[in-house]
């Protein structure tokens, strides 16, 4: 697989595709109500490790929002509308997250976005994500926000095939990369995470996927 270095730009938008941007610090007027809200989310549906149908168990740490929820097992991946592990609902999403995730698409191209799942990522030192496109919702349509807080990350932006080409995006705190149209399918990961405390947040990084599941 070849990699390729973007190298962090000056500007407060850059293109990564058609139909995918990144929007440097788009989201830090917001942070000390996202992390609440966080703290709030993961009270009520605790972080947890998935396992995946191969039978591994993610190193990243993940919760839910919205009207449905991303999960993982030996049986596949899905939405569900109730957290398995309570048996409850998933918690409502937080007007914050919402709000954010419409402005940002927007900012993007992508009008009048309405989320109904956030997935929360909780990333700690070593917590990967190997490359994936995301392609259990419904509509294909509707863009995918991704807010990266706390711990810097090395994005890895890919093409349509797992073989092809794969850029390499520093992420800071705050920043946003919305994809969608063409760049919908993409493939996508983030490599290990280096252990580079963040003043805020110490070692750890949060990052909230919102896409139109239902």
């Amino acid at each position: 697989m070849e990699t390729l270095d973007l190298f962090e730009p000056t500007e407060r938008e850059q293109r990564l595709g058609p139909g995918a941007v990144l929007l440097r610090g788009f989201a830090l007027p917001q942070v000390p109500a996202l992390v609440a809200a966080i703290a709030a989310v993961a009270s009520a549906s605790p972080f947890r490790h998935l396992v995946t149908p191969g039978g591994f168990t993610m190193s990243v740490a993940m919760t839910n929002c919205g009207a449905l929820g991303w999960t993982s097992d030996r049986l596949g991946y899905q939405y569900t509308a109730i957290d398995p592990e309570s048996g409850a609902p998933w918690p409502a999403m937080p007007a914050v997250f919402a709000q954010l995730a419409n402005e940002a698409a927007a900012a993007a191209g992508f009008e009048h976005f309405e989320p109904d799942a956030c997935l929360v990522n909780r990333y700690t030192p070593g917590a990967r994500l190997s490359l994936h496109q995301d392609k259990n919702e419904r509509d294909y349509t509707a863009p995918i926000v991704s807010v990266s807080l706390g711990m810097r990350a090395t994005f890895l932006w890919g093409g349509l095939a797992r073989s092809g080409p794969t850029l390499k995006v520093a992420l800071r705190h705050g920043d946003v990369v919305v994809w969608g149209g063409a760049d919908r399918l993409r493939y996508h990961g983030v490599s290990p995470l280096k252990d580079e405390p963040h003043a805020l947040l110490g070692s750890q990084r949060f990052n909230l996927t919102f896409r139109q599941a239902g």
